[in-house]
């Protein structure tokens, strides 16, 4: 049985300081991450942004078109958030580096999922069929994630090597799919436990591509 678990609001993770146009975009992020696109509405984007919907419209056309801007902002936010404040990020070993990112990424799946679930990834399950410009901007934002990943795991082959047949680019990726499915996984059974079990086997296959070549 899933666990069970109080749902809280989003409004929490929308700051207080910044533009409209910055509030709106931190809406939006919080409230699909918890609701997913399709049921969050603009008029619940103003109140969480704490914004009229006059002002909405005065940056954003449409729901659609601030869904571009937010899968953009979030492309930054992992930028901060994954690669740069953390402390693996600064380790010098590049298969340390990779494996600290990965311990990283299983020490966030903790707590509701709207806390540590992907905001493009949710958006594009709804998404690629009907919105191209969201599809395209979401697969825009996970491609930087994955190129940014495999700088670090290409300098980690070019010291170790690799099991044949795999580059960089193509192990970012998989890192990335791991991630995306435990995050449905964690949503399905109410549990981040059995996701934090298929980031644990992921990081196993990733130290048996670098020792069994």
């Amino acid at each position: 049985m899933p666990a069970s678990r109080t749902k809280k609001s989003p409004l929490k993770h929308v700051p207080a300081a910044g533009s409209a146009r910055e509030k709106l975009i931190a809406a939006a992020i919080a409230t699909v991450r918890y609701k997913g696109f399709s049921a969050t509405s603009v008029d619940e984007i103003c109140q969480a942004a704490g914004v009229t919907k006059g002002a909405f419209f005065h940056h954003f056309a449409s729901k659609e078109a601030l869904a571009v801007a937010a899968a953009g902002a979030w492309t930054d936010i992992a930028e901060q958030r994954i690669f740069t404040q953390p402390d693996w990020t600064r380790i010098p070993d590049p298969l340390e580096r990779l494996l600290g990112h990965i311990d990283f990424r299983l020490s966030m799946l903790d707590g509701p999922a709207e806390d540590f679930t992907c905001f493009v990834g949710t958006m594009v399950q709804e998404s690629y069929n009907s919105s191209d410009p969201i599809r395209a901007a979401c697969d825009a934002s996970i491609r930087a994630y994955a190129l940014r990943l495999a700088e670090d795991i290409q300098q980690a082959i070019d010291i170790y090597g690799i099991a044949s047949g795999v580059s960089a680019v193509s192990l970012a990726y998989h890192i990335q799919a791991v991630l995306q499915g435990a995050f449905i996984l964690a949503k399905a059974n109410g549990n981040p436990v059995i996701a934090r079990d298929s980031v644990m086997h992921l990081q196993r296959y990733v130290i048996m591509l670098f020792t069994q070549k």
